[in-house]
């Protein structure tokens, strides 16, 4: 293999190329630019790294990063909501169960269908008797 000189390289990148946009049907040229392979490599890489700077500012200073995973925005956030919205459904629930058992047995006690409850078997205890 032939090394490449580092003097040649810097002259092919140097070279100067045209580049000629041409209407196809008069053949007029449209544009033309005056290219080295240099001037487009350096146009790339300012273009890929403004282009990189935008996604990373969008990312930073918008609200999309708590969207991303992994990012460790919005984890604990997320947990702390997720644990008072679980708190907040359980007390619902459990104010359901209650009313729901009241109007059962309100609806019972409407209707006449309670249990006959024998008072003689309950063992209550002997209240004596305060002399104020």
């Amino acid at each position: 293999m032939a090394k490449l000189d580092a003097n040649s390289t810097l002259k092919r990148l140097q070279n100067r190329y045209r580049l000629v946009v041409m209407n196809e049907d008069t053949y007029e040229e449209v544009v033309k630019f005056k290219l080295s392979r240099l001037s487009v490599y350096i146009f790339l890489s300012t273009v890929f790294v403004v282009l990189v700077g935008l996604i990373i500012a969008l990312l930073v200073f918008t609200p999309l990063k708590y969207y991303l995973p992994g990012t460790g925005y919005g984890n604990a956030k997320q947990m702390r909501e997720y644990k008072e919205l679980t708190m907040r459904t359980d007390s619902i629930e459990k104010d359901l169960r209650f009313k729901q058992k009241y109007y059962e047995d309100l609806h019972k006690v409407l209707t006449g269908n309670l249990p006959v409850m024998d008072t003689n078997k309950l063992d209550l205890p002997k209240v004596e008797n305060i002399k104020e």
